[in-house]
C-alpha cells in the first residue's frame, strides 16, 4: 500500500479476531455488504466459493485477508465513505457465518476527507 492509497474498507480489532475464528472453522471466507433484504444492511460473511460474485459487485478491498464486496447500487450510495467493519453482541445474519457465535458484524462509516476523495477521484 502506498502513502497515497485510500482504503475503502477497514476492520476493528474485534472484527479481525472474529474473522480469524471463522476462518479457522470454515477455511477461506469472503464478505458482501448486504443491500438490506432479509438481514438488513449488514456485512455478510460466507465461505469463499459459496456466494457468487457477479459483474454488479464491486470489490472494496480486504479485511483480515478476506475479500470484501458490495453491490454496485450500494457502492454508489456509500462511495464517499470508508466502511468500518466492527463486531457487536447479537445474532448474526441468518446466512452469515458469525450466526450462532452471539456476535454480529456491523458496518460503521465515516466520510472521506476532501483530500481522500480527491485521490479517489484521480485529482491531484
Amino acid at each position: 500500500m502506498s502513502d497515497h492509497e485510500v482504503i475503502r474498507v477497514v476492520a476493528t480489532a474485534a472484527a479481525l479476531e472474529l474473522i480469524e475464528r471463522l476462518r479457522a472453522l470454515h477455511g477461506p471466507i469472503l464478505f458482501h455488504q448486504s443491500g438490506g433484504c432479509c438481514d438488513g444492511s449488514s456485512p455478510m460473511c460466507y465461505p469463499a466459493g459459496e456466494f457468487l460474485i457477479g459483474d454488479a459487485d464491486v470489490r472494496l478491498g480486504e479485511i483480515g485477508a478476506a475479500p470484501f464486496y458490495i453491490s454496485r447500487p450500494q457502492y454508489e450510495y456509500w462511495r464517499h465513505t470508508q466502511l468500518i467493519i466492527d463486531v457487536v453482541p447479537g445474532r448474526g445474519g441468518m446466512f452469515s457465518l458469525e450466526n450462532g457465535h452471539d456476535l454480529r458484524f456491523l458496518t460503521r462509516s465515516r466520510l472521506f476527507t476532501d483530500e481522500e476523495q480527491a485521490r479517489l477521484d484521480g485529482v491531484s
